[in-house]
């Protein structure tokens, strides 16, 4: 099974509907860094502006006009192509004046450049700040009022204010197929076939296209050599797969053997994710309220705490919860991760155990410890506006959200829509 629908806890608040993304200006997202630059040390650091770029290209551009390899290239996460974006970069004895000197393409450019002891690396962030347009074709027409879509926000935000947004992984946590879960959870279940037939079969007009989509006909097909010569070959992963399936006459152990430990370990990390979204669906009516055996969370340092198995316990941490001190956190399954009890406990194993997985499921090769995660988050900074544009009318919000949170959920919450790019 792929994704469910969404799940609102505003249900019972309309929604303004719409699209995001239909233009970059659209969405913006600035990084907020998790320290300050100290501006001395052997790490250039660059602040680049980009329209249009992912993390990953501007990365890759940023090396060769360095002549340097990827790896040399440090960022604290990955940003939107869709978008116009600004993030830090961090380049090891690159001269200052050569960094001033860097000529990039159209739609890059550096705002900023200073210096600091160390790489800048994955996790390095303390959040990011968002400002979205939301775009809607009835309100393009004539004399259209944006009123009460405006309306319908507010009250939607108002509420979330009070009891904090549902801390959900967002779609796009899964993939493009949003299937990287289901990936997962075969790798774990040691599902050779299932793994294989999912990984370079199973097409879907509707997310695959060109040689992709040819070749997972052809691997539906039992083709595997026409397969292979359909790959586009920057997909690797997939190539070696099928490589490995010609080679072996069709044997899915080999394949899936073949695919990358790093990308094995994404995909259990997306079914981590996934289950924690399962628990999370499950304690949205009680989102807001500590349960016996819950493990909370202290968002003034992101410390977690045991509550002990008893209603009085649960009870007397209450108006923490209440003041926005802490909140009940899910969990991110794995062989160490530190388990919730009584109430809460049993909730977890239930959701675990209709997975067919046990938490020693996630050691081995691809050992994945595990962790807590908050039920919900607080945007700090959240504002909303109307306006109009050459495109036409919007509704605009702004907010900041902690590193490891979704946009795509309080849009979604907002929209009352399965958040799409028009």
């Amino acid at each position: 099974m792929k994704l469910p629908p969404p799940v609102y806890l505003t249900k019972d608040l309309p929604g303004t509907g719409g699209v995001i993304k239909r233009h970059l200006e659209d969405f913006r997202v600035e990084e907020i860094p998790a320290y300050k630059a100290e501006g001395v040390g052997t790490h250039c650091y660059l602040k680049i502006e980009k329209r249009g770029f992912s993390t990953m290209a501007a990365a890759d551009i940023l090396a060769k006009a360095l002549g340097r390899k990827n790896m040399d290239i440090g960022y604290a996460g990955l940003k939107d192509k869709q978008a116009i974006t600004t993030q830090w970069f961090s380049v090891e004895h690159l001269e200052t004046a050569r960094a001033k000197a860097l000529e990039l393409p159209t739609g890059m450019k550096v705002v900023d450049i200073t210096r600091h002891k160390n790489k800048i690396k994955r996790g390095h962030l303390a959040g990011n700040r968002f400002v979205i347009k939301i775009r809607n074709a009835e309100w393009e027409r004539a004399g259209a009022s944006l009123d009460e879509p405006a309306k319908r926000a507010e009250a939607i935000l108002n509420a979330l204010e009070k009891t904090g947004v549902p801390n959900f992984f967002g779609p796009q946590r899964f993939g493009m197929r949003r299937d990287n879960h289901l990936l997962g959870l075969a790798l774990l279940a040691g599902d050779a076939k299932g793994f294989a037939d999912r990984f370079l079969g199973d097409p879907d007009e509707s997310v695959d296209h060109g040689g992709v989509l040819a070749a997972r006909r052809s691997y539906a097909n039992g083709n595997f050599e026409a397969a292979l010569h359909q790959w586009p070959g920057h997909l690797r992963d997939e190539r070696a797969a099928l490589s490995a399936m010609v080679k072996s006459k069709g044997n899915a152990k080999r394949a899936m053997f073949a695919v990358k430990l790093e990308l094995k370990k994404l995909l259990v990390s997306a079914l981590q994710s996934y289950l924690f979204n399962k628990v999370l669906e499950r304690r949205l009516p009680q989102m807001t309220h500590v349960l016996p055996g819950d493990y909370c969370w202290k968002h003034e340092n992101g410390a977690a705490f045991l509550v002990p198995g008893d209603p009085d316990a649960a009870a007397k941490e209450q108006p923490r919860a209440d003041a926005h001190e802490i909140s009940p956190t899910g969990p991110l399954y794995g062989f160490r991760m530190s388990q919730a009890e009584s109430v809460a406990g049993i909730l977890e194993q239930e959701v675990l155990k209709e997975s067919g997985l046990t938490l020693e499921s996630f050691g081995g090769a691809m050992g994945a410890p595990g962790g807590r995660r908050p039920l919900r988050l607080f945007p700090t900074g959240m504002s909303l506006a109307t306006g109009e544009d050459k495109h036409g009318p919007f509704i605009e919000l702004a907010f900041t959200l902690p590193s490891g949170s979704y946009a795509t959920v309080l849009l979604g919450e907002v929209m009352k829509e399965d958040v799409t790019i028009d």
